[in-house]
């Protein structure tokens, strides 16, 4: 049976690749990746040559089946998505669970993780918040439970970090503002990357910077929402 070794990959800065990591995606025989682009960028950069799979969000089964079935011949994969760690709100999860929920205890497939960038932990780490507890809320939804899910925030003892897209970030800081003004929160754009950029003080004060400079909204945010 083959192992399954799910590996993260930058959020950003190709340098912050781990060694691990390209030792083991040199040394599979399938890479199974979110958008073939994005995988081939970053193997093209450590010319590395692998066949690739892609999967995503609506993969159908037969794609997951395919994968698990690879891995059943005694294949090795590597599961990667477009940035970070697989499986942390991210469509490589349903592959891992289905892979567990199917595998019999003496299947032999093992699932190995390979740790690196995450853009949760590397928005933390800068935070200065008490980070000893802290929610993860993922994407809040677009439209139905919106709302519901802003109030959860407000309402959580513990620091909150989720993410927001550039297209809903003011509309976001529009609801914290409402329902937590005071609260300090922080919010990391574009992590590693060229036009990094962190914003730290209340919702109201965030929005007032942003709205400054409509250029900022490019590039997915990590929120971070101290607790009271």
């Amino acid at each position: 049976m083959g192992t399954l070794y799910i590996i993260a990959t930058p959020i950003g800065n190709l340098k912050d690749i781990t060694l691990r990591a390209l030792e083991v995606l040199k040394s599979v025989d399938l890479v199974a990746c979110e958008d073939t682009r994005q995988t081939l960028k970053l193997l093209n950069h450590y010319q590395i040559s692998k066949p690739l799979v892609s999967y995503f969000q609506h993969s159908k089964l037969s794609k997951i089946e395919y994968i698990a079935g690879q891995l059943a011949e005694g294949k090795n994969v590597a599961l990667v998505t477009d940035a970070g760690t697989p499986g942390i709100s991210d469509p490589g999860g349903k592959i891992i669970e289905h892979i567990t929920n199917n595998m019999k205890q003496d299947a032999g497939i093992r699932i190995v993780p390979i740790p690196g960038p995450s853009a949760v932990m590397a928005a933390l780490s800068i935070s200065g918040f008490p980070t000893d507890k802290f929610i993860f809320m993922g994407f809040p939804p677009h439209k139905k439970g919106r709302n519901k899910f802003f109030e959860e925030v407000a309402r959580a003892g513990y620091v909150v970090v989720f993410y927001e897209s550039t297209h809903r970030i003011l509309k976001a800081m529009e609801q914290l503002k409402g329902l937590a003004p005071e609260r300090q929160i922080v919010a990391a754009r574009e992590l590693t990357k060229m036009f990094e950029s962190v914003y730290r003080g209340t919702a109201g004060e965030i929005l007032d910077k942003l709205n400054e400079d409509k250029n900022n909204l490019k590039g997915e945010f990590v929120i971070i929402v101290k607790n009271e």
